[in-house]
């Protein structure tokens, strides 16, 4: 649709041109979170899960390892699944069926109960570790907020953000 046509009035063109130069960078900055979030999830569960093989023993560090990597498979299928949702609904990008969506919506549910009865059932004493390793995006996102706050106070929320493809957290 051209500028023109807008149902508006406004001049779309113009507007995007007084908001781009100053919005680009930001824009840059945050679409990078989503690997920020993923490269703190690897740091954090390589990290925890030696301090629970020091702290608790083998079987809490296994238990706590496959509930990080669970989370991990779990937080990587949810992105997917709503990229392909978000690309159905504005019809942007290669459309995936819906079935396909919901599918992988839901067979996430079903090997998160079957590791946890697996788990149960042979390795009862690291079952805590795999709930605790479950919530590893908790942390990660609570690392991004932390690292996102840093940028915006001590980098200046007016200032260029760092390219998050050079910060060495992707």
């Amino acid at each position: 649709m051209p500028a023109s046509d807008d149902p508006s009035g406004t001049n779309l063109d113009e507007t995007d041109a007084a908001v781009s130069p100053v919005a680009a960078p930001a824009d840059d900055f945050y679409s990078g979170a989503v690997e920020r979030i993923r490269g703190f999830m690897v740091v954090l569960a390589v990290t925890l899960a030696a301090a629970a093989c020091w702290r608790f023993g083998r079987w809490s560090a296994l238990g706590f390892t496959l509930g990080c990597t669970i989370a991990y498979i779990n937080f990587h299928w949810l992105k997917r699944g709503v990229s392909g949702l978000a690309d159905r609904v504005t019809n942007a990008g290669k459309p995936q069926p819906a079935s396909g969506i919901v599918a992988r919506f839901l067979l996430r549910y079903v090997l998160l109960g079957a590791a946890a009865y697996v788990i149960l059932t042979s390795f009862p004493a690291s079952l805590r570790g795999l709930f605790v390793g479950l919530c590893l995006p908790v942390g990660a996102i609570a690392c991004e907020a932390v690292y996102e706050l840093y940028v915006a106070v001590f980098r200046g929320a007016q200032q260029d953000p760092p390219n998050p493809k050079g910060s060495g957290i992707s």
